[in-house]
């Protein structure tokens, strides 16, 4: 189908103050957001993602596209095209089906926050598995992000997208962390958000009680532990290739299912934090940069550990 049979050029939103626009604009707020339930997934690599879990079952309400967007990205208009007529999620018993229309460059920019918006915008219905436990599904994880007072959007993003790749069983943000809602933070995962469990607001006694109840060893990224990545990188390969099931004496295996805590961009994890681990790891800076970001560190641990994992 070609997507300009879905679009009609003669129903192009084209008044950037009209009404429809200032309530897109509004879900830049938390408390729009929670009020209606929606939130905003902006660029093409996102709203394809939002597109492919719409198409297991409601997740979009409306897109919102440009046509010079539609013309740099061909398969993103095949997408929207498949979501034309689909049912959007039910609100009050009422059915409705997914508003798509092509919007001016004005009227998009009009409804991001972005300062280089992307063309696309989706509006999405906060999933209802956002905030399901990762213990809830009826096996035991096997590697668990957690974002412990993680402050900076952008960073909440990589570390989801991270954990994604990584092929984490989930990602989980503290009391005290960034809302994973915001405009921002959703772009930063480039839809990764889609893929896996992503529960927000844990308090962190509650989820470290839950990891070792369910045999997972739980570590602290900090850049002062006594453990080093690279160590037990090493260790854990070499235990691969004698085939030991056995771990060392202490313990710390990154072949076991684990708990990562990665702490707050300024302040790190506190004491308190750190001694709910069983043990504080660094990741080993060889050049003279003072320290890496906390995405960029939560990166590096769960790649380490996935690779820990692999058969």
């Amino acid at each position: 189908m070609d997507i300009f049979e879905t679009l009609s050029r003669e129903r192009t939103l084209i008044n950037p103050a009209a009404d429809r626009v200032k309530d897109i604009a509004a879900l830049a707020r938390p408390r729009t957001r929670a009020k209606r339930e929606l939130f905003m997934v902006e660029g093409p690599q996102g709203v394809r993602e939002a597109l492919a879990a719409h198409r297991d079952h409601p997740v979009l309400d409306a897109i919102y596209v440009t046509e010079a967007a539609l013309e740099k990205h061909p398969g993103l208009g095949d997408a929207i095209a498949a979501a034309e007529g689909s049912s959007a999620p039910s609100a009050g018993g009422k059915r409705r089906k997914v508003f798509i229309r092509l919007v001016t460059d004005e009227v998009l920019a009009a409804m991001s926050d972005a300062l280089t918006p992307q063309g696309v915008i989706a509006v999405a219905h906060v999933e209802p598995s956002l905030g399901n436990s990762p213990w809830a599904v009826g096996h035991d994880p096997g590697l668990i992000a957690a974002m412990v007072r993680v402050q900076d959007p952008g960073n909440v993003g990589t570390l989801i997208r991270a954990s994604d790749a990584a092929g984490a069983d989930a990602a989980i943000t503290t009391k005290g962390s960034v809302d994973v809602l915001n405009p921002k933070t959703v772009r930063s995962t480039a839809g990764s958000m889609f893929h896996l469990p992503v529960m927000v607001g844990m308090e962190i006694h509650e989820l470290v009680g839950k990891a070792r109840k369910s045999g997972m060893m739980v570590l602290a990224a900090d850049g002062y532990g006594d453990h080093s990545l690279d160590d037990l990188s090493d260790a854990a390969a070499q235990a691969r290739v004698e085939k030991r099931k056995d771990s060392p004496a202490d313990g710390i295996d990154l072949r076991r299912p684990t708990l990562w805590l990665f702490g707050n961009e300024a302040q790190g994890l506190t004491d308190e934090e750190k001694n709910l681990a069983d043990a504080r790891v660094a990741v080993p800076v060889y050049g003279r940069a003072e320290s890496l970001n906390v995405g960029t560190a939560a990166t590096v641990c769960l790649y380490s550990s996935a690779r820990a994992r692999r058969p």
